[in-house]
């Protein structure tokens, strides 16, 4: 797999035939490691070691009804309310951040309101906060929990 910008951490891998697994602390098991999901075990562990987010209130790919759809949300920190309080739209490394990446991240937040929004490859992440009535301002870094 791809070398990211987040920091290292420590990962367990396992194969069953050509399919390599990665272990999510988030779902308690094993998951497909694709380049997506490589990004996604990335940010968690980031949000939990260095953005002090409680593993308790991050949720990882939940279905929400958008519109009388189901639509399914890469990652969601809760707030200690219960409120979504950080969305986070995961791409593979090679997808580029597009605004059709922006479009789908901001779609999904009709459903959950969170305050703050984030894309990310891996490479490259954005994060937004928006606050009702206010431009939404783009943020060096992920909030701190």
């Amino acid at each position: 797999m791809e070398n990211l910008s987040f920091p290292p951490f420590d990962y367990r891998l396992k194969r069953q035939g050509d399919t390599p697994f990665i272990y999510d602390v988030i779902r308690r098991r094993f998951v497909t490691l694709t380049p997506e999901e490589w990004v996604r075990q990335h940010l968690v562990h980031y949000l939990i070691r260095h953005k002090a987010c409680p593993s308790g209130l991050i949720a990882l790919e939940k279905e929400i009804d958008l519109y009388g759809r189901p639509q399914r949300f890469d990652v969601v920190v809760y707030s200690r309310q219960g409120n979504p309080w950080l969305l986070v739209e995961c791409k593979a490394p090679s997808v580029p951040l597009t605004s059709r990446v922006f479009d789908q991240a901001f779609r999904y937040n009709l459903a959950l309101a969170a305050p703050y929004v984030a894309v990310t490859n891996g490479i490259r992440h954005h994060c937004l906060r928006l606050d009702a009535g206010a431009a939404p301002v783009f943020l060096d870094d992920f909030p701190q929990f």
